[in-house]
């Protein structure tokens, strides 16, 4: 795999790097973050070859959007997306739950308007002309109207040119497995449900989007923290780890110790063994993170530590996985 090939979302024009940068961290993400270490950030995932950026208005109630597009107004040949479902209220620099630098509020609205609006208040904050991407960001809760209101917003944006897909991201499968067979959806972001830990995306919506030619974006391939250190006091779907998902990752950790490969960098690119996956998704709140991620995207996987891995029941052995060039899967 390269991580920095460019391939297409879907059957759109925009195309995206394997590897892309999750910009939540830099929106101060549980811990402040400063504007300069997030431009140093993303101005390392650029160095490394990234050209994939994902923010959301959500994210620091807009700081995450501002600080993206400080980073990258100057510069061309990269793929934005942002989303819509969530609009800041104000915005304010305060300690507000999750997000340790932008406070402000957010609101829920799925309505067409809102949308649009939504939209337009993004490229304010961005300071660019266009994002290339638009989810519908975690519409758990409002199926309906996500479906009879945002998403004909969604389709008018795309058929004025104004973005290039159309898209919906979630932590769960199956509303994204609706979503798919609506016919009206380019690409999925699905967050936590396809990694080493957890698969549940492969029963509904993998298998529908490849049907579909509908290209998936795979966020939380550390399902928050332990795929990433599974250490005590790792986080699991951010909470505490229970114990026997802490000492399966620390199963897995030894298994791939024996080809001399990190956990972190099978956790990255095992969602690329699926044909539907097209680009994982990596929060990156530093350039040290930046680089990381880039570093782990490129270790060369043996075979071997896929199978290995079915051989102690830690991974089915039906789920597809990457194949090495010398290799096939197991």
């Amino acid at each position: 795999m390269d991580p920095f090939a460019r391939v297409p979302l879907g059957g759109t024009d925009v195309t995206v790097t394997r590897l892309g940068m999750g910009l939540a961290p830099v929106g101060g993400l549980y811990s402040a973050v400063g504007d300069r270490t997030a431009a140093a950030a993303v101005d390392e995932a650029w160095r490394r070859g990234i050209r994939f950026f994902d923010t959301a208005p959500l994210y620091g109630a807009g700081l995450s959007e501002r600080r993206a597009g400080a980073a990258l107004r100057e510069r061309s040949g990269f793929t934005l997306a942002t989303k819509v479902g969530r609009r800041v209220v104000d915005e304010k620099p305060a300690t507000a739950d999750m997000w340790a630098e932008g406070g402000g509020s957010v609101r829920w609205d799925f309505s067409g308007p809102g949308v649009r609006s939504s939209h337009r208040e993004s490229l304010e904050r961005l300071g660019l002309p266009r994002v290339d991407v638009l989810h519908l960001h975690d519409p758990d809760d409002h199926f309906e109207q996500a479906v009879t209101e945002a998403l004909p917003a969604l389709a008018a944006l795309r058929r004025e040119g104004t973005i290039g897909a159309v898209s919906a991201g979630m932590n769960q499968s199956a509303m994204l497995t609706a979503f798919a067979r609506t016919g009206h959806f380019d690409c999925l972001l699905l967050a936590g449900r396809y990694s080493l830990l957890d698969q549940s995306g492969l029963a509904d919506l993998l298998p529908e989007c490849h049907r579909r030619g509908i290209s998936v974006i795979v966020g939380g391939v550390y399902n928050s923290g332990v795929l990433a250190a599974p250490v005590p006091g790792a986080t699991y779907d951010y909470r505490p780890a229970p114990p026997k998902v802490l000492a399966r990752a620390q199963a897995m950790e030894r298994i791939c110790a024996r080809y001399d490969v990190p956990l972190r960098a099978a956790a990255l690119q095992f969602p690329l063994g699926h044909p539907a996956v097209t680009s994982v998704l990596v929060g990156m709140r530093s350039p040290e993170e930046a680089a990381d991620a880039a570093a782990m995207a490129s270790v060369r996987i043996p075979d071997g530590l896929w199978s290995d891995l079915a051989a102690a029941w830690l991974l089915d052995p039906e789920v597809p996985v990457p194949v090495s060039i010398e290799g096939s899967s197991s």
